[in-house]
């Protein structure tokens, strides 16, 4: 499976994440959190949380705010809980995205950054973050945007190259995977961070908007 396979990639690189990737994580979740506008009274869910990073950004400025980061690397989640150690409204969990050991309609927000591309069943994992999200939670999604041109390629090289890589989406089929369980988007667009990096979000709520969506 995929996922065994990206367990095993995330474990191996856990120790070198932050440093290695400090500017694209700084960059995409920075952006991530102005656009996710969460409430200082939002119980918010990350998926694919990584070493705790868009906790550690939320928390510097509500220090009260609750949060659960799920992943299913072990040795990611261990930098985050040492990282996030002074916050003991944030916890976080060793699971599966197609498998949350959550109860249902228990979060006002599920955020899921850099990490779609790699899901071996998006549809499960959507209909999962459907059934943990309140009624009138939201879930906002970043991810790689094959509508660009290194994105392509990265897409192209990874499936070759590497055996965790699922596949990247371009907007449309990416919109199409988030209505298909009942996601209606209230707000998307594309984002490039530099040179190199193409990205789409989207923030989608379990209300039906009679097609009424806005792209910015």
């Amino acid at each position: 499976m995929i996922e065994a396979r990206v367990r095993e990639q995330y474990d191996q690189l856990a120790t070198q994440y932050d440093q290695r990737w400090s500017r694209y994580v700084s960059n995409t979740l920075s952006f991530l959190k102005n656009w996710a506008q969460i409430s200082p009274t939002d119980i918010v869910l990350d998926v694919a949380c990584g070493t705790g990073e868009f906790e550690r950004l939320i928390l510097s400025e509500n220090p009260e705010q609750q949060m659960v980061g799920i992943d299913i690397s072990d040795k990611m989640l261990a930098i985050a809980q040492k990282k996030l150690q002074a916050y003991p409204n944030t916890a976080f969990s060793l699971a599966s995205v197609t498998n949350l050991p959550l109860a249902d309609q228990s979060f006002d927000v599920v955020i899921s950054a850099s990490s779609f591309h790699y899901f071996d069943d998006p549809g499960a994992a959507l209909a999962e973050m459907k059934r943990v999200l309140k009624p009138n939670g939201k879930v906002i999604i970043l991810d790689w945007c094959k509508d660009y041109l290194f994105c392509r390629l990265c897409d192209f090289l990874l499936k070759i190259l590497d055996p965790a890589h699922k596949q990247c989406y371009t907007q449309a089929e990416f919109h199409h995977l988030l209505t298909a369980p009942g996601f209606s988007i209230q707000c998307a667009t594309k984002v490039r961070f530099g040179l190199v990096w193409g990205l789409m979000v989207a923030t989608a709520t379990l209300d039906r908007l009679d097609g009424n969506e806005k792209f910015v």
